[in-house]
């Protein structure tokens, strides 16, 4: 009978009738709301401090094996390059020692033909042509 009561007065308010009004609804939520507030601090202060202790032991484990930071190691690469590009893009055809690419088209066509020998007789046609 008590759950007939409770479905009926469910049911009014549903259909429009009248809540019951807690005088202090408004101050309890506030309540609530601040104690939600004051967890999701502590929450953040917890992981801030868990983060903190995280990145002491990383940092041991760079220092005792002499690794960097990601951040520091890209900053390198970039200073590398743009130490790089400060010289001359082009360079004289003198500096390329001989047999190194660029001259002999040859090397090239023997390593082609080197591949084809590989492939099933289909394909080797396909490529000669």
């Amino acid at each position: 009978s008590l759950f007939v009561l409770r479905a009926t007065k469910d049911m009014g308010k549903m259909l429009g009738g009248e809540e019951e009004k807690d005088p202090d609804a408004a101050k309890k939520e506030e309540e609530r709301q601040e104690a939600l507030r004051q967890q999701e601090e502590e929450r953040k202060a917890k992981h801030a401090r868990m983060e903190a202790e995280r990145e002491k032991v990383r940092q041991t484990i760079r220092d005792k094996y002499g690794l960097k930071k990601k951040e520091e190691k890209e900053a390198e690469e970039k200073a590398a390059m743009e130490q790089a590009c400060e010289g001359s893009l082009t360079r004289p055809k003198k500096a390329i020692p001989r047999g190194c690419g660029d001259d002999d088209e040859e090397d090239e066509e023997s390593i082609l033909d080197t591949v084809l020998k590989f492939l099933p007789g289909p394909l080797q046609d396909m490529f000669k042509k």
